[in-house]
């Protein structure tokens, strides 16, 4: 069935146009007219539709996140239609708001999902007088200190914090808009983010932000000067993301004492240990050439959810709020770019303290990363089932497993354009752009940090990754079943002994 297509608010994606981050991602050989025009009609039909919510618990409609992706892969517009009908029987119907938002009122209301429509109003009629200018609604409503803690206030805005609440969400959400030039899909994120309670509070504090003035109002005087280049020195001794994911690995006292319920414990790590995680985060360095911090925390946080998750016993646990840290990671430069100095330190150091609470409150697994790039095994994955029979000219000789398997990238993007679960394709995605920007990385990149065994990490990261992913939640298009419950929700708490 052919939706209706708001063109102005979900025009045809316009990849990498907006920014020219090295990081923007790609759109994938296989979008055609007909799959573009399917991908609008979804895109308005979900925003017209359906609340951000599509239960009372405060779960998440995934609609555009699943379609813009697998659009962005190159799929069929059939697959789109069947995984938007499946996301259907799910969500709950939009509604109108008590009253509307205004400039006036903004702040009054955040935190409840009843306001949702009208924050989308708001958010739209702002960007509008900002002439699109995505920028503009970003550092007023995200970033400034004025939309995050107001002096005397009775009740704070916090806007940071709800933007990284609900497991990154809102952040995703709107990154999803900046990447592919989408003002319906931005102002979804942004309302997205109003209507989230924000639970990071420890980790997000006022003086975050009043740092960020004096930051900005620097920023500001180089850039009248003409110096907007220029970039700050380097502090003498960088402390690297790794080091401080070594640091939070030695500290015995910061995992939690007792398995936590599956919903709320992050809330509860960040109330009972905020302080503690805030005091790690702050080590980090962001100095000098903020683009390289950016990349350190796309290793990172593959490197927790792949490494984390590949338990000595050879099981790999594909921890589902783990997993939420690598599909975030992608629209990092999409975000980035957009900002000026100051919200990106505000941004980068943000999500590095809000990731390192997901990271603690699943259990803080081990990182053997040793053992996990000694794996041979996991270096070449492959679909399993029949294979072909390479002719004897086929290269480099027909009984290579690399005759078969020449890149194992497409075999396993091919296999997830067709899984049921709608997390899956954003995963993927996210490890096969990295692969593309880092897979050249030899070992002895990382020497020199504090996490044992770095210097053994090299770009077999992201592809080890997709591999085993692919194999824990099943190749269906091959034949096998998707995993029960599709993701693992058992975390890592028996390596904390709890």
């Amino acid at each position: 069935m052919a939706h209706t297509i708001d063109a102005t608010l979900f025009p045809p994606p316009s990849h990498g146009k907006s920014t020219k981050n090295p990081l923007n991602p790609r759109t994938w050989s296989g979008v055609t007219h007909s799959s573009t025009q399917a991908l609008q009609g979804i895109l308005s039909d979900n925003h017209k539709r359906w609340h951000v919510f599509f239960n009372e618990k405060g779960f998440h409609n995934h609609t555009a996140h699943a379609a813009l992706t697998l659009w962005c892969l190159g799929a069929d517009e059939s697959i789109l239609a069947r995984s938007y009908e499946e996301s259907k029987k799910e969500q709950r119907s939009a509604y109108s708001s008590p009253q509307s938002i205004t400039k006036k009122n903004w702040i009054e209301h955040l935190g409840d999902e009843n306001y949702y429509q009208a924050y989308m109003d708001f958010f739209k009629s702002e960007l509008e007088q900002k002439d699109f200018k995505v920028e503009a609604v970003l550092e007023e409503y995200i970033f400034s200190a004025g939309a995050n803690f107001i002096a005397g206030a009775a009740k704070q805005p916090e806007m940071l914090n709800r933007f990284f609440d609900g497991l990154l969400h809102p952040m995703i959400h709107t990154g999803l808009g900046l990447e592919f030039g989408l003002p319906g899909t931005f102002i979804e994120g942004i309302a997205q983010a109003a209507v989230h309670r924000g639970d990071s509070t420890n980790l997000l504090p006022p003086d975050m932000f009043a740092k960020s003035t004096v930051q900005g109002l620097t920023s500001r005087l180089a850039t009248t000067l003409g110096l907007k280049d220029a970039q700050p020195a380097p502090a003498k001794d960088d402390v690297h993301a790794f080091t401080v994911l070594a640091r939070v690995l030695a500290d015995p006292t910061i995992t939690p004492t007792t398995v936590p319920e599956q919903y709320g414990f992050y809330r509860k790590l960040v109330a009972d240990r905020g302080a503690a995680v805030k005091k790690y985060s702050d080590q980090w360095t962001l100095e000098g050439d903020l683009q390289k911090k950016l990349e350190e925390l796309i290793w990172t946080n593959v490197l927790i959810y792949a490494v984390g998750g590949a338990e000595s016993s050879g099981d790999f646990n594909a921890d589902f709020f783990h997993m939420h840290l690598v599909t975030s990671s992608i629209f990092l430069s999409s975000i980035f770019s957009h900002l000026e100095r100051s919200s990106q330190i505000l941004l980068l150091r943000g999500y590095f303290s809000v990731c390192l609470g997901w990271y603690i409150g699943r259990g803080r697994p081990a990182l053997d990363i040793a053992r996990f790039f000694s794996n041979t095994e996991t270096l070449l994955p492959s679909a399993p089932g029949p294979t072909p029979t390479p002719n004897e000219a086929a290269h480099p000789s027909p009984t290579s497993p690399h005759a078969i398997t020449p890149n194992p990238w497409l075999q396993i993007l091919q296999s997830t354009l067709t899984h049921p679960d709608d997390h899956l394709p954003k995963l993927q995605r996210a490890l096969s752009e990295h692969a593309s920007h880092f897979g050249q990385t030899p070992k002895g990149t990382f020497v020199g940090t504090e996490l044992k065994d770095a210097e053994l990490i090299d770009g077999t990261l992201f592809i080890r990754a997709a591999g085993l992913t692919a194999s824990r939640l099943g190749w269906v298009r091959e034949g096998q079943k998707p995993l029960e419950g599709l993701w693992d929700r058992r975390g890592f708490f028996s390596q904390a002994k709890l």
